[in-house]
Parts: structure tokens; sequence; C-alpha cells
């Protein structure tokens, strides 16, 4: 009895060494590659998360930068935030940020380099949209209407479609162009929300250029006038 079970364990090992040695390669390989994608899966989302936070420890210098007005400190971590975290929010973020606080220091060509690199680098459909609009406004003060509607006739998400019809409106207002602020402007009230304060803005600026701000019937333009 003793003799027929070993006979049968050693008949399952003669099986197994076959088996091994037909597929154990091709196993081990396989291992090798799960093993390997699940480290390295670990491995980037390990890096990530180390990045988002080394970019948000600069980020927060980039504020503190800003809100100190020094100009000097806010090139230099603006300028590390780009070099080394160029592909996160916070870059985006930092650069909308600069950009406020240069149009505020009066230094408008500042703010356009770092508007036009959110724009050109940003991954995300908002902030290159923000960046546009505020491009746009910047070209707006220094009379640059041709840029400013270039920039404004740029793709934007259908979110900032009743942003970019006001600023619009506000680039032929100021060029005297009255027919195609009203119809922008009336656009705009349509888009924005009942419910959003900016709308009323819209309507002022339609009351200034004597059209009653309403429904669509019931919308009394000026534009011929």
């Amino acid at each position: 009895m003793a003799n027929q079970l070993d006979l049968e364990e050693q008949e399952q090992l003669d099986q197994i060494k076959h088996f091994w040695k037909q597929y154990g390669n091709a196993i081990t390989w396989v291992l090798i590659v799960v093993m390997g994608a699940f480290a390295s899966w670990n491995f980037y989302h390990y890096w990530q998360r180390s990045q988002a936070q080394q970019a948000a420890t600069l980020f927060d210098e980039v504020d503190r930068a800003v809100q100190a007005a020094d100009t000097a400190r806010m090139d230099r971590v603006f300028s590390d935030m780009k070099d080394k975290f160029s592909g996160t929010a916070y870059a985006q973020q930092s650069g909308l940020l600069v950009a406020k606080q240069y149009v505020h220091l009066g230094k408008p060509d500042a703010a356009k380099a770092a508007l036009a690199w959110v724009a050109e680098h940003s991954a995300d459909a908002g902030y290159q949209a923000l960046a546009r609009l505020r491009l746009a406004a910047i070209s707006m003060e220094s009379k640059n209407f041709d840029e400013a509607l270039k920039l404004l006739n740029m793709a934007y998400p259908a979110s900032f479609d009743a942003l970019v019809a006001d600023r619009k409106g506000d680039v032929f207002m100021l060029q005297g162009d009255k027919p195609k602020a009203v119809a922008e402007y009336e656009k705009a009230y349509r888009l924005f929300d009942a419910r959003t304060e900016y709308r009323r803005l819209v309507e002022v600026k339609l009351n200034a250029l004597g059209v009653a701000a309403g429904p669509l019937d019931q919308v009394a333009t000026a534009a011929g006038k």
C-alpha cells in the first residue's frame, strides 16, 4: 500500500515537473510583468501625491509673494512652479493669481506673459478660458481692440458663452459700434441664469444704451438708433 502511494506521489511529482518544464518560464514572466505593473502603479500614484504636495507648498509661497506685492519673489517662485509643476492645477492657479497682481501693480506686459503661459500650457479648458478672457481685458485697456476680439473669437467651453458675449459687447461699445454691442449684450443677458448677479450688470449696460432687457419677445433694442 505504501509502495502504491509512493508511486502515485512520484507520478504526480513527475507531472508537476513536466508541467513546470513546459510552462514555467511563461508563468514566471507573467508574474514578473504583473508584479512590475503593480509596483509601477503604486509608484505612479505615490509620485502624483508627492508632486501635488510639493506644488501646494510652492503655491503657498506664490500667494505670500503676491500678498506682499514682492515682484522679484513672484517672478522667482512662479518660474519655479512652471519649471517643476507645470502639469498641476496649482501652476495654472499661480499664473492667474500672479497676473492679477501684475495688473494691480500696473505691469500689463508681465500680466500678459503669465496669462499667455496659462492659456498655452493648461490642459484644463476652464483655466484656458479664464486666461484668454483676462488677456482680452488687458488688450481692451490698452485699446488693442482687434487683439481683444481675436482672443474672444477663440473656442470656449459653453459655460463661458455668456461672459464672452458680454466682453465682446464691451469691446464693440468702446469701438463705438452700438448695434453690435447691443446684440452681444442681449446674447449675454439671455445666456446668464436669471439668478446670476452678473446678469443684472448686463441689464444695466443695456439700459444705458436705451434697451429694455426682458423676455425675448419683449426686448426692444436700440440697435437701429
